[in-house]
Formats: C-alpha cells, structure tokens, sequence
C-alpha cells in the first residue's frame, strides 16, 4: 500500500519535507536575482553565490506588532531578531519588502514601533503592502499616512529595480481581521492600473509581485486565496519571470506553474496551523523554552531546468 507521506507533491517535493518546513514561523528570506531568475537562501549562508547575484533583497511578513498572547509575547523582540539577522549579512540587501500584517489591531503606538525598528535595516529602502491586520482602524488611514504615502487607493504600487519591475498590491481591503471567511480581493480600480502599469514592458522583463493573501488557492475557507487573482496573473501571464511573493498564512507554501513561481513567506511573530486542518490562528501550545527552536530562517531554491524547489528551515535556537 503506498505510503501517503513518502507522495511527491506536483511540485517535486516530498509531501513529508514540505509539511514539516510548513510547520512553523520564520524570521525572512534573501532573494537574490541572476539573469531574471529569483532564488532564496539562508542568512549567513552561500556567501559566494550571494556575491555574484545581480542584487538580492529580504522578504519579511505578518510582524504583528501588538500581537501578546501564546506562543509569543514579544513580538516586537522576533521583529527585531530579524532586523538584526539582515544587518548581519555579508552584503546588504538592495531593500526590504514587507508583505503585510505589520500590526495586530492598527493601533497607532504599533506602527510606531513597526517604524522604529525597522528604521535600524541596513537596506537601501523598505517597500509594504498592508495586511488585514492594518485595515482595523479607520479603513486604512493610518497604514496610508505612515507607510504608503507614494502609493495609490488603498496602498497599491510599482518601482524598478535594475531592469526587474516590483508590483505591490493589496487585496485585503474586504477583510477584517479574525474573519477567516473572506476571500482576498484586487477590485477593477486596482486591476485596471495593473493593466496599465505593465502595458509597456517587454515580454523579457521579469516580474516580481508581492501582495498580503495568496494569489493563489491554497484554502478557501480559511481565507487563502485571492478570488479576482487569476485576472491579474492573465495580464502578467506573457514574461518569462514571474514571482509572486505572499504572507497571510504563517507558513511556507510554495507552487510553480508553467513560468510562475508562488511563494509564501512565514511571519516573524508566531505559526499557525497548516491551512484546512485544525482551526485558522496562531499555533498556541508551542512551550516558552522551545520557541526559538521553531522561529527559523528558510532557503528557497528554484531550478528552472526541472521546476524543482528545494527548502531548508534553519533555526534560532
């Protein structure tokens, strides 16, 4: 009888592999950039291979600043755990993205503290897209004034890098946060800029988008999915390079179809349960002492001759 565990995914990856990275938070990724094709790696690790990129940038995720109950009562402490590894690498990253879930309830004394620590990152910049999280209070004012004020509606955006092009969108702003029903939305407005604002690009730019919730179906009814997404990946579809970087579900997710590689990143403030099993949340049995064991860093890499992912989770203790 075959064994379930020991299953491939479609993705090339051992289904047991996969849910054990899936497990647990993270603390970001280094990506870095060769010819139009993004691979992943740990802090502190393959220096060498770092050095040679075209750039590399951090993706963090879902801080949840203000956020003070089981499994982690600093979350403010693993944010800045996390700054510190990235100052720590051998070379600075070009700009840090945050994909969302800044603060816990929009209070404005947690974007203070989001902004004075992230003011220590050793990183040309730091691009955002708001989560859930940062909708709670006044329809997103607040988010808006302190990170998206070069942003448009409700925070979306666009810059280029070194021939690469970054989309920033937000599909939250149907969602409250606690709701795990809601389903990600982008909305007209949004996907008629989107249209526009890749209409002059060459078929060879690469792509990256980064946005809160998945753009792609992990779980409907856990809110892991954007219900409008498959018309924004019909007007990226034609570039060879696509990324799509998300947060929102705690974990390490990965999918590639045809050019497009789908990331989730994990949080830097607790896990949460894989989507479907259980009930959505952070993970709240996990004992004080052995917190650090499961915040870890990850390492992502992408083959295009096979379209295999391979995962590693390092972690702080």
């Amino acid at each position: 009888m075959e064994n379930r565990e020991q299953r491939q995914t479609g993705d090339g990856i051992d289904r047991r592999k996969m849910l054990t990275c899936m497990a647990w938070v993270g603390t970001g990724l280094v990506w870095t950039l060769r010819g139009g094709i993004l691979s992943s790696q740990v802090f502190g690790q393959d220096v060498k291979q770092a050095a040679a990129a075209d750039f590399s940038f951090v993706q963090i995720s879902d801080s949840h600043i203000g956020f003070m109950k089981e499994p982690n009562k600093d979350v403010a402490g693993t944010l800045k755990e996390a700054i510190d590894r990235i100052n720590k690498l051998p070379q600075p990253p070009a700009f840090l993205l945050h994909t969302g879930d800044l603060t816990h309830l929009a209070k404005p004394e947690e974007f203070d503290t989001v902004a004075q620590v992230l003011k220590s990152v050793k990183a040309e910049k730091v691009f955002f897209v708001p989560g859930e999280h940062d909708f709670d209070n006044a329809d997103n004012k607040m988010y808006l004034e302190r990170f998206g004020k070069e942003t448009r509606g409700t925070g979306w955006h666009s810059f280029d890098y070194k021939g690469v092009h970054f989309i920033g969108l937000v599909n939250v702003a149907n969602a409250k946060s606690g709701s795990p029903t809601g389903l990600g939305v982008l909305g007209a407005e949004q996907l008629d800029w989107l249209k526009k604002d890749v209409a002059a690009l060459a078929d060879s730019t690469p792509v990256v988008v980064f946005a809160h919730v998945p753009l792609w179906a992990v779980y409907d009814n856990w809110c892991c999915r954007t219900k409008d997404a498959e018309q924004a990946l019909a007007l990226l579809k034609r570039y060879g390079s696509l990324t799509v970087l998300n947060g929102h579900i705690h974990q390490i997710m990965q999918k590639v179809e045809g050019k497009v590689v789908f990331h989730t990143a994990r949080s830097t403030a607790f896990p949460q349960g894989e989507p479907g099993k259980g009930t959505p949340g952070p993970l709240r049995d996990v004992p004080a002492d052995k917190l650090r064991s499961v915040l870890g860093l990850s390492r992502v890499s992408y083959v295009a001759a096979n379209s295999s992912l391979a995962i590693a989770d390092p972690t702080l203790e």
